[in-house]
This record gives structure tokens, C-alpha cells and sequence, in this order.
């Protein structure tokens, strides 16, 4: 296993869409070998998820993860997930804003619009299909990870750029306004 090259926000591999991956070629050698590097690159630097365009790689798969995740540590667990061509469906029209930080944007937050449920279709780690319902954190996670495959960054979704702040002045001035409103 090996911990990959995380692209920076700037560098173009992350404006691209990434490729679909032919279903046959999920089991392949190469690709197992990328999915676990993707693991355990996202397990290195407690992300939530990666997806492969982050690190260097423009083909549909992401990988998805939180388990006593120190960077979310109010999140709901989500077991280990791959997911490879995945296609994402708004089950609601209702949006909720929360915070939200990237691998590639590193040591920043802010405040992303998601639907509060999706419907993902995708082909797991052994190239079967599956078909879920994954609401609120779950939900932004994968809306998420798909958007880095279609070449979008959260800064993107942003309605309000006055939000968006450095971990550290989060952690100072933001947590403290967002328990008080919980």
C-alpha cells in the first residue's frame, strides 16, 4: 500500500471529470491496488472520503469512510464504502447548509448547500451494483466525493463565501456559535 499525492486546490486534475470505469476492469490488479492506496491515503489524513481525481487519477471512483474521525468528530459513523461510476439522485428538493473541508483545500471550512437525501447507484469495490438511500451527513459526503468527480470543489457550492475561514479560526470563533445554535 502506498499514501498518494493529494492534488491541491489550482491544479487542473481536480477541474476535469473524471473517466467511467469499465465494469470488467473494477477487479483488475491496477485498480484493487488504487482503491487501497486511496484508502489508505484518505485514512492517513482522516478524510471522510477521496475520490481519484484527487490524486492524480481521472476514473469514477471514490472512497468513503468516518469511524472516530478526528476532523469529524460529531459525525455519524459511515463504514469503509467504494464507490466506482457513481450516478447521484436529489430525493428532496429541501437543502441544509453545513460545514464542510476537503482534502485538497487544506486547513479550511465552509458552509455548503447539500440535499438532505440522495439515491446513489454505483458498482462497489467487487464491480456489483449497488443501489442506496443515504441521508444528511452520509448524503454530503457522497454528494461530496461525486462532485470531485465531475470536477467540482465545495468552494463551488458556496452561497456565501464570508464563511469560509482557516481550521484554526473555525475551531476559535465558528464551533462556538454553531453549539450555541444546536
Amino acid at each position: 500500500m502506498a499514501i498518494l499525492k493529494v492534488a491541491r486546490l489550482g491544479h487542473p486534475v481536480l477541474r476535469q471529470r473524471a473517466e467511467p470505469l469499465d465494469p470488467g476492469a473494477v477487479r483488475s490488479p491496477g485498480v484493487q491496488r488504487l482503491i487501497d492506496d486511496m484508502i489508505d491515503t484518505m485514512r492517513e489524513y482522516d478524510g471522510a472520503g477521496l475520490a481519484a481525481n484527487q490524486v492524480h487519477t481521472l476514473r469514477q471512483i471514490a472512497v468513503i469512510e468516518v469511524l472516530g474521525n478526528p476532523r469529524y468528530p460529531d459525525a455519524p459513523s459511515i463504514p469503509l464504502m467504494v464507490v466506482v461510476n457513481p450516478v447521484v439522485t436529489p430525493l428532496t428538493d429541501e437543502l441544509e447548509e453545513g460545514w464542510e473541508g476537503c482534502l485538497s483545500v487544506p486547513d479550511m471550512r465552509g458552509r455548503v448547500p447539500r440535499h438532505t437525501a440522495v439515491r446513489l447507484q454505483c458498482l462497489d469495490r467487487e464491480g456489483r451494483p449497488l443501489d442506496l438511500i443515504a441521508k444528511d451527513f452520509f448524503a454530503r459526503v457522497i454528494q461530496h466525493e461525486t462532485d470531485h468527480l465531475n470536477g467540482i470543489v465545495y468552494l463551488d457550492r458556496m452561497r456565501d463565501l464570508s464563511t469560509l475561514t482557516h481550521i484554526a479560526e473555525w475551531n476559535k470563533h465558528w464551533l462556538g456559535i454553531r453549539e450555541q445554535s444546536d
